[in-house]
């Protein structure tokens, strides 16, 4: 299969092309790379440096495609409170440039990198697909947008495409395979790292009197070489139901902010220096997802989402930059 990545260059973005080079498609990735790196490139797939913006570019990249996965957003959440216009270009008319160059390409099927912020703060825990969508950032809202425009699409056009709600993704390739870091990370995880790095004086921890285990938030990690493994399962899927789809992909197991900590104290070797501060405005105690419906349709559960595996595959990378 002839498989056009939008954003292949990026964290999440270069870990799917992995999965698809490794599963004998035929990749292209198209990126401007601003956020992803050349050195997530591999020479086996073919690399496109262009904007989403530009359409002809994109119309030419997809051109020939049998299916296009999108992974090309902007996605700091609170920049996206302070800089709607940006977000609103880029995962708003960026998209809309996407979906309308991969029917003008004549492709039928599409793969959406969306998120858990199209839910907002939970109603109840775990999270599902039914799950009122209210997101609380701006961010989220050009996800759940995004896909309203693809339901249309499907109508419309027949255009048949799989939404995937990814938690919070962290994790590197186990092989080492993947060899850039992300630009300016605000995950834990890399927060975390960084610390352990020295690239940061301190860790904050933000609050430690929530209704938890420990007082920490609490939060669903899944592996980005699961969430690759996801891609593909996804795409499978449309393509032999003919149908389009809207699933989570979490690892349905909360890990909190000092199960993190401690694990990755023990793994470094360093000392990671913490402190605890006030909570931040919004953060609710624990977000886990339910991804039953991921393993009815498409037979997938998270297999390297362990927090061993999480922290350890992390700092592999962070040693393999030089940072270490």
């Amino acid at each position: 299969m002839k498989i056009l990545i939008v954003g292949g260059a990026g964290y999440i973005g270069s870990h799917v092309a992995r999965e698809s080079l490794d599963q004998g498609h035929e990749v292209t990735v198209y990126d401007n790379l601003s956020s992803g790196f050349r050195t997530n490139l591999f020479p086996e797939a073919i690399f496109i440096e262009g904007d989403i913006l530009d359409y002809p570019a994109l119309l030419a990249a997809a051109m020939g495609r049998d299916v296009v996965i999108h992974l090309a957003a902007v996605k700091a959440a609170g920049e996206s409170m302070v800089k709607p216009e940006k977000y609103s270009l880029n995962n708003l008319c960026g998209a809309v440039n996407i979906i309308n160059a991969t029917c003008e390409a004549g492709i039928r099927r599409l793969v959406f990198s969306s998120s858990a912020a199209t839910y907002g703060e939970p109603a109840y825990i775990p999270i599902d697909e039914k799950h009122p969508t209210r997101p609380e950032n701006y961010y989220g809202f050009t996800k759940l947008e995004t896909e309203r425009i693809l339901g249309w699409y499907d109508k419309l056009k027949g255009l048949r495409f799989a939404a995937l709600r990814y938690f919070n993704a962290a994790g590197y390739d186990a092989k080492g395979r993947i060899h850039g870091l992300e630009k300016v990370p605000a995950n834990l995880l890399p927060v975390i790292m960084e610390t352990a790095c020295g690239m940061r004086s301190e860790l904050q921890v933000f609050g430690d009197d929530y209704e938890t285990k420990d007082g920490t938030g609490v939060r669903d990690y899944v592996h980005v070489s699961d969430l690759a493994r996801g891609h593909m399962s996804a795409l499978k899927w449309i393509d032999e139901n003919d149908e389009s789809l809207i699933v989570n992909l979490g690892s349905e197991a909360g890990l909190s902010v000092l199960e993190l900590l401690e694990t990755a104290r023990r793994i470094t070797g360093r000392p990671i220096p913490s402190r605890i501060v006030p909570r931040r405005p919004g953060d609710p105690a624990k977000l886990v997802a339910s991804s039953a419906l991921a393993k009815e349709k498409l037979g997938w559960t998270a297999r390297e989402s362990d927090v061993t595996t999480l922290v350890q595959t992390t700092w592999d990378a962070y040693k393999r930059s030089g940072k270490a």
